[in-house]
Formats: structure tokens, C-alpha cells, sequence
């Protein structure tokens, strides 16, 4: 792990051991998706299918790699050395199919057949395809697909990612909305306790009725059991929210003890960034966002295997010279088919070409099937960033009309609350207004989470766009 990651980790841990209070340990949004993106064995693991795809390339270039071979024999019977054979050679494979090769062979003996040469003899030759493999070849084609594999992984490795980190992100905003749901509900719960302590004092001193004691013991009650259960669905979203926490040499971080959210759903900077992100959208082409970019180069890829089946349907017509040289003479390079050459012409031709037929047409049928997928591919994207931008546009309306109603309840609820103080109103009627105070509180919250969600789910799609 680098250290700039390990400086990440050793900030969040820091911030996690200490937070803002000495009684609990606190973590923000920032963070806690530096962690994911750095720690998270599923980030990493994207990371190394990169690399695996570059090591393809450099695999699919050894198919270009010179090849040194050496050969050293003897056979001996019955005293009669038959041949003595060394042997080096170099073969230098080039990008355009030829093949070039160059040695050094000594053979010696008494029992040689007469197509051989004694004695030492310098070699240099070359292969050529006249027709079958002359324009393309399969040596090119690996190499060519292993290129555009690379572009294809790493634009799938950046949407696997994003999809991560906005699944890790939504899920730290859930995980605030069911704190603050929670902390709303300790202060209704502190609330109605000093209420029912004055109410207590009120009747022993003759100014209300026991029956108010009763109704606001029954109304704290109902506060305290939802109190629990908020704070039961925030444990098990801290316990959610633990999943996405790793440390290095992915090791799952073990939370001890309960840890709370430093940001707040309110004070998020998507409240006045939304639109900022829908104009630079606008901006984008869909065909440049990775998910698109996988397909394109999937298309190149099979472009590459249509063109190397093509080649099928070529007559496979082979040229191939070496020029010789007896050890201690001198050379003598003209003419090439004067003297010291040797050359051989090579014709193979299918005769019904039933097999290049079929597998040429299955290249075209496949390069079909992915256009499709590509147009399949460009309307999701299409549907996903118009069904976003409503949604945003749609919840950040509702937030406002969530606040005003808010604010509404509580005017009714503080009006209640004077004319209870004057002896005007009951205690059931403060209930009923504070019953409604709360749900407009916890509808807001609701819609915020709902809001922040959608515009992470437009933020990372922007962020799934090349450059």
C-alpha cells in the first residue's frame, strides 16, 4: 500500500480515535468514502484486474519476442561417428508477419546424407506470406485485443467502482438519517419528561388534574418506545455501515464502541450544488461515459477477430529464402538466386471453406449482438440521468414544502402550549399538535435522505464520464 493511502488511513483513524467529544468517536461523509476507496477489498481488487489487463499486453507482445535456439548432437556407432551437429539460431519474428532468421550450423561426420552440408555454414533467411496473414495476423490480433481489453477493463473496473462508492455513500447517509431520527427522538423524550415533572408539580399543588399525569406519562412512554427502536435501526445501520470499513492488509475494522456521524444531513453542500451538477450533465455525451466506453471497446475487439477470420478466406501462400555461407569464404550476396540460396513456395487452400465461412459469420453475428447492447446500454444511461434529475428536482421542491409545513406545526403546537398556559386548551390537544410537529420533523428528514441519495446517484454517474 502506498503511503499517501496509508497517510488517508492513519487521518481517519485518528479522527475516529478522537472525534469532537472524548465520550464517543465521530466520522464524516469525506472520510469515510477515503477509507472505502483505499481499503475496501473490492476497490483493490478492481485495481489489480487492471493490472492483470496490462500484463495481457505485455503477454500478447512476447508473441513478438526474438526466440535464440542452440542444438548440440552426436550419434556414434560402433566407432563410426555418423554426424557431429552444432547448431545457433536466431528467429526475429516483425509486426508485419515476416519472419526473419539468422544461424551459424557446423556438421561433421561419415555417414551424412547428401542433401547436407559439411562444415560450418552461415545462415540468413526470411519467411514472407504472400496472402493468408500477409495484412493481418493472429501474432497482431492478441496484441491489438489485449490493447483494447486494457481500455475495456479499466472502463469497467471505474464503473464497478463508482458503484461502490455510491453504494458506501448512500449507505453513510442512511446511517446519519436514522442517528438524527434518533436524536430527535431523545429530545422528545427529554422534552416530555420535564413536561410530566411540571405537570406532577401542577397537581400537587391543585392546579391541573390527575388525569394529566396520565396523559403525559402515556405520551412519554410512547416517545421512550420509539426512542428504542430508533436507536435499534441505527445500531444496525452502524452495523451496515461497518461492512465498507477496512484497515490495511484488509483487515475488517471492528468498531468497540457506538460511533455517531459528524455531518448532518441539513448542512450538505447538495442543497445549492444540484444545480451546478445538472448543467455540467447537460454537457456530457452519453457515449462517453464508461459503461458506453466498455462497449466501444468490446466492438473493437471483435472488429479485430472479424478481421483475422477474413484472412481464412485467403489462400495460404508461404515464400521463404535463406541465403548460406560456407565458413572462411567469402560472402557473396548477388544474385539471390545465383548461388549459396535455398527457397521453397508454399500453397494451402481450403476447398469448401465451410469452417472460414462459419466462423466469419459468427464474427459479424456477434459484432451485431454488442451494437445492440451498446444502444441497450446509451437508453438505460438515457432513462437513469432523466429519472435522477426529476427525482432531485421533485424532493428539493418537497423540502421546502417539508419545511413550511414544519414550521406550520410548531406555531400550532407553541400557540397550544399558550393556551394550555392559560388554562384554554388540555393536554390532549398538545399531544395531538406535538405528535404532528414530529412527523413533519421525521417526513423531513426522510425527504433530505431521499434527495441526497439521488444526487449522489447523478454525481457518481458524472463522475463515470472520461475526461
Amino acid at each position: 500500500m502506498g503511503n499517501q493511502n496509508k497517510f488517508l488511513f492513519i487521518i481517519a483513524l485518528v479522527l475516529f480515535q478522537t472525534g469532537w467529544a472524548q465520550d464517543s468517536l465521530k466520522l464524516s461523509a469525506r472520510e469515510f468514502i477515503s477509507v472505502v476507496k483505499n481499503y475496501h477489498p473490492l476497490a483493490l481488487k478492481y485495481q489489480l484486474q487492471n493490472k492483470i489487463a496490462q500484463s495481457e499486453i505485455t503477454k500478447a507482445r512476447g508473441n513478438f519476442d526474438p526466440v535464440l535456439a542452440g542444438k548440440l548432437g552426436e550419434k556414434n556407432i560402433d566407432g563410426t561417428t555418423y554426424y557431429q551437429q552444432k547448431n545457433i539460431e536466431l528467429g526475429i519474428p516483425t509486426w508485419y508477419g515476416i519472419d526473419l532468421t539468422a544461424g551459424y550450423h557446423h556438421l561433421d561426420g561419415e555417414k551424412l546424407n547428401s542433401s547436407e552440408t559439411k562444415g560450418g555454414l552461415y545462415q540468413m533467411g526470411i519467411t514472407v506470406p504472400l496472402a493468408k496473414n500477409l495484412l493481418y495476423d493472429k501474432r497482431r490480433a492478441t496484441l491489438d485485443q489485449a490493447k483494447f481489453a486494457l481500455k475495456m477493463t479499466e472502463a469497467e473496473q471505474t464503473v464497478l467502482t463508482n458503484d461502490l462508492l455510491l453504494d458506501a455513500e448512500n449507505t453513510y447517509w442512511e446511517w446519519v438519517q436514522d442517528y438524527e431520527l434518533y436524536s430527535l427522538q431523545t429530545k422528545t423524550v427529554a422534552i416530555n419528561k420535564e413536561r410530566l415533572r411540571l405537570i406532577k408539580k401542577a397537581f400537587e399543588y391543585g392546579e391541573r388534574a390527575a388525569i394529566d399525569t396520565v396523559e403525559a406519562m402515556s405520551q412519554l412512554q410512547s416517545f421512550e418506545l420509539q426512542q428504542k427502536e430508533a436507536y435499534l435501526k441505527f445500531i444496525k445501520s452502524t452495523q451496515q455501515l461497518q461492512l465498507f470499513l477496512w484497515k490495511d492488509h484488509q483487515e475488517l475494522y471492528e468498531i468497540s464502541q457506538v460511533i455517531y456521524p459528524s455531518d448532518r444531513l441539513s448542512d450538505h453542500t447538495a442543497y445549492s450544488d444540484f444545480e451546478f451538477l445538472l448543467q455540467e450533465l447537460r454537457t456530457k455525451e452519453i457515449n462517453n461515459h464508461q459503461s458506453v466506453l466498455y462497449y466501444t471497446q468490446k466492438a473493437n475487439i471483435l472488429e479485430s477477430e472479424r478481421k483475422l477470420k477474413w484472412q481464412s478466406f485467403l489462400p495460404k501462400l508461404d515464400f521463404t529464402y535463406n541465403f548460406f555461407n560456407k565458413e572462411n569464404y567469402r560472402a557473396d550476396y548477388l544474385p539471390l538466386f545465383d548461388n549459396n540460396f535455398q527457397y521453397g513456395l508454399k500453397l494451402e487452400i481450403p476447398v469448401f471453406q465451410r469452417e472460414a465461412r462459419a466462423n466469419y459469420q459468427m464474427a459479424k453475428i456477434k459484432l451485431e449482438q454488442n451494437q445492440l447492447d451498446t444502444k441497450l446500454k446509451v437508453r438505460e444511461l438515457h432513462t437513469k440521468m432523466e429519472t435522477y434529475k426529476n427525482e432531485i428536482g421533485n424532493y428539493h421542491t418537497q423540502i421546502g414544502l417539508s419545511r413550511s409545513n414544519l414550521i406550520n406545526y410548531q406555531k400550532l403546537l407553541s400557540a397550544e402550549e399558550t393556551r394550555y398556559s392559560n388554562g384554554e386548551s388540555s393536554l390532549f390537544l398538545i399531544n395531538s399538535r406535538e405528535n404532528k410537529v414530529i412527523d413533519a420533523q421525521e417526513k423531513l428528514i426522510g425527504i433530505r435522505t431521499k434527495f441526497l441519495k439521488s444526487f449522489n446517484k447523478l454525481k457518481w454517474m458524472k463522475e463515470n464520464f472520461s475526461l
